[in-house]
């Protein structure tokens, strides 16, 4: 894992329980939504999940529901998302989402993603196994492997893309974005769909956005004052003291806390170091 190597607590077996009721209780599909992940329910076929889990992923900053909105708008214009980005000309893809705009994301942005991939797909077939390679090449390192990843993208993408709607991790920010995209791909239980063969989920490194930031601290997981790379690899070294094989297993079941309205950050942690329930719902 490149990053960050800190001090980190290591978690006891009282709180890894705890965890793990949280995971038992939550980890159901009827808690994702307003979660981007939902869009992927719909589609059967890894080559198709893997554009949309890319397309939902990348747009998922901001307001939920504008997000929500967005993503809906880019995939209604698509019947087979893999059959629209594979065939489809410049022109169509101007016409398709003309006038598109996502907070700082626009047509312009989004249409050099769908050549991204495109050009990636027809190059190695999939979006999975361009991944695969990048993980073989870096000897299994994620970081390095995303690195690549993004890399090939682009490439293919040629001009008109916003480094902020695929960060590079070189640039040492969380790519909380790009995280949680792995974790839909390689994870597979009953929320994540996991369609990518091939990929360790030891291997992967929590998304950490600003609820994960908040909990990770609140668990002695990290002292650091900025939820960057750095910050995500020391979170990820803790979790990986619960579940070394899989440690963002827990990922999806503590972020509904501050994203779902009946659940809250501060209750959870309360809960937590107090040794009580973890919430109400389920």
């Amino acid at each position: 894992m490149t990053g960050h190597q800190g001090v980190v607590t290591v978690p006891g077996k009282g709180l890894a329980a705890k965890l793990e009721e949280i995971y038992q209780r939550l980890n159901r599909r009827e808690y994702v939504h307003p979660d981007p992940l939902e869009f992927l329910y719909p589609y059967d076929k890894p080559s198709e999940m893997e554009v949309v889990g890319l397309v939902a992923a990348t747009l998922a900053y901001g307001r939920v529901t504008q997000i929500l909105s967005s993503v809906e708008r880019v995939l209604s214009a698509m019947e087979s998302p893999l059959d629209f980005v594979i065939d489809a000309s410049e022109a169509e893809m101007k016409k398709a989402f003309s006038g598109f705009r996502h907070r700082f994301t626009t047509q312009g942005d989004l249409t050099a993603l769908l050549r991204g991939i495109r050009g990636v797909i027809r190059a190695r077939g999939s979006l999975g196994a361009a991944f695969t390679a990048q993980m073989e090449l870096c000897g299994g390192d994620a970081v390095e492997a995303l690195r690549g990843f993004v890399q090939e993208i682009r490439g293919c993408g040629g001009s008109g893309m916003s480094p902020f709607l695929l960060p590079d991790p070189a640039k040492k920010s969380a790519c909380k974005r790009l995280f949680m995209y792995l974790r839909w791909m390689v994870r597979k239980d009953q929320v994540d769909p996991g369609p990518w063969e091939g990929v360790n989920p030891s291997a992967l490194i929590v998304p950490l956005d600003t609820h994960m930031f908040k909990i990770a601290r609140g668990l002695g997981f990290t002292n650091r004052k900025s939820p960057d790379l750095a910050t995500a690899c020391e979170v990820t070294q803790a979790f990986a003291a619960l579940c070394p094989i899989d440690p963002v297993r827990y990922d999806f079941v503590l972020t509904r806390f501050g994203i779902r309205n009946e659940m809250d950050v501060d209750q959870l942690l309360g809960c937590l170091a107090q040794g009580g329930r973890p919430c109400t719902a389920g």
